[in-house]
């Protein structure tokens, strides 16, 4: 089981503050704290983390690419059309441009990582309950 504690203080960098911002774009709470946001970059850089059970929609990033740096928690990423992958801290995801996908938590531990984003995000739909709650840990 995750280090709940860890990931809820923010071992690494600052939880933030709930992240309404995006909250359209998930399912369940998610906080966002905002470390590089340099309009002369281009490219931002921030702490994401999730309620156990939260997860984002699907989508694609379009002009740029994602890199994902797991730092706590429990997590999975998918691509459309491939079997998602279970994260823990220490993984490593690159999402290039173009390519659909969606991220979040396990539904019973709390997830962070870091996102490193280039280009222009354009979100989908929600991933289907039925889809998510098929995941199993491995």
């Amino acid at each position: 089981m995750a280090k709940f504690e860890e990931v809820q203080h923010g071992v690494i960098f600052p939880v933030g503050e709930k992240n309404e911002t995006y909250a359209q774009y998930f399912v369940g709470q998610s906080y966002l704290k905002n470390l590089v946001a340099d309009p002369n970059i281009n490219a931002g850089v921030g702490n994401v983390t999730f309620e156990p059970g939260c997860r984002n929609n699907w989508h694609i990033h379009h002009n740029g690419f994602q890199l994902l740096l797991v730092t706590g928690g429990e997590g999975w990423y998918q691509e459309e059309g491939k079997p998602a992958r279970f994260l823990t801290v220490g993984d490593v995801v690159v999402t290039h441009d173009g390519v659909k996908h969606w991220h979040g938590a396990v539904k019973d531990s709390w997830f962070e990582h870091l996102a490193v984003t280039a280009g222009t995000p354009e979100w989908l739909e929600p991933v289907a309950d039925e889809v998510y709650d098929a995941l199993k840990n491995e």
